[in-house]
């Protein structure tokens, strides 16, 4: 293998495929990175065994070959040199090693059997759609802030992406919970995604979803019951999906809530984060008064003291106290994109529903707090 390459072509890839790599494993190939080169384009491949990720570059190929080489010593060689530089890098005919070369810096780098490298991506996926990648993009935005980190419970530690029925009919839904918190974001059904299973997608493989579909135009997705893969031009993210099933999610979402409150979400979000500044750091517990026409925020901390503050709402319901953890108040109006928030309850103990008053595409469950 022998080419050579713009060095920033080259670095923005890495950097990407940098994250997937194990950084303590005891595979020395999962360390590696896969290149193989032809036709005028080096094809860079990782993998954790969980999830494999691919990216092409524009190369003048010399020779053609694949090999891998170490991750984070490639990376750090791309990222070291100067920009605007070329780099090549030429395999020896064992494939033992590689010589990178850029400006007057040279670099021999130990190599590993590209035969050794594990494929992820084998196997048939029979499920397949595209949709806008913003579309997507937006729909694990708004719901990734929930997902569980809680091990014990797997199965909540990724987004739940299945075709849901609605009022209105059929839904591509996407829905992520921690037990406290529950978001659920839908779209229109994509043509060919209605016979799909219901998939939960890890954590991890969602952080490098969103890096991913920071782009315009379509993402390509492929799936099967065990493994996802998301396609952008040169980009390819294929991920191991989570083993388990996914609890019940509509037994949460309350539908006799009667006391709901609209107020400025942008207001409502400062306001809360002030007078969680004398909260302690283990509850976060901010008192929520609604009254007529305004709502008071308010915290008692025996250790730092008291906070209070009001804001105008518009309310008519009878009085309620009800307290929330500020640090999901928080994340919950963050995920949302508009100027009010609607805040229905029922009383002091039951799960507060928060929608968009003009937007039924996005579903926010917070449960209460003593106060």
């Amino acid at each position: 293998m022998k080419l050579t390459l713009d060095r920033a072509a080259l670095l923005k890839p890495l950097a990407a495929l940098n994250r997937i790599v194990e950084k303590r494993t005891t595979i020395p190939i999962l360390s590696n990175i896969l290149l193989k080169a032809a036709d005028g384009r080096l094809t860079l491949q990782a993998t954790d065994l969980d999830m494999e990720a691919t990216a092409g570059v524009a190369a003048e190929v010399e020779m053609p070959g694949a090999i891998t080489l170490p991750s984070a010593t490639l990376h750090d060689i791309a990222r070291k040199m100067p920009d605007g530089g070329r780099i090549s890098m030429e395999a020896n005919a064992d494939g033992t090693h590689v010589v990178v070369k850029s400006g007057r810096s040279r670099f021999t780098v130990i190599a590993l059997p590209p035969g050794d490298f594990p494929d992820l991506s084998a196997g048939e996926m029979p499920h397949s759609f595209s949709m806008p990648a913003k579309t997507l993009a937006r729909m694990i935005e708004q719901t990734r802030f929930a997902i569980s980190t809680e091990e014990t419970r797997y199965y909540l530690n990724g987004i739940y992406l299945h075709v849901a029925d609605g009022e209105d009919g059929p839904w591509l839904t996407a829905v992520a919970t921690d037990g406290h918190r529950l978001a659920r974001a839908r779209a229109a059904v994509p043509e060919g995604a209605a016979g799909m299973p219901g998939i939960i997608v890890p954590r991890k493989a969602v952080g490098e979803l969103v890096r991913m579909l920071d782009t315009t135009g379509d993402v390509a997705v492929s799936l099967s019951p065990a493994k996802i893969r998301f396609a952008i031009g040169d980009e390819v993210l294929t991920s191991k999906l989570i083993d388990g099933t996914y609890p019940d999610y509509l037994r949460v979402i309350p539908q006799g809530n009667d006391k709901r409150a609209t107020l400025d979400r942008e207001a409502m979000a400062q306001a809360t984060d002030r007078v969680a500044t004398v909260s302690s750091e283990r509850g976060r517990a901010v008192k929520f008064e609604f009254e007529t026409g305004r709502v008071a925020m308010s915290v008692t901390s025996p250790e730092s003291g008291e906070a209070h503050e009001e804001m105008e709402a518009d309310y008519e319901a009878a009085p309620l106290t009800i307290g929330f953890n500020a640090k999901y108040m928080a994340e919950i109006l963050g995920s949302l994109d508009c100027d009010k928030v609607a805040v229905t309850m029922a009383d002091a103990g039951s799960p507060t529903l928060i929608v968009t008053p003009d937007d039924d595409s996005l579903l926010l469950v917070l449960m209460p707090m003593r106060v």
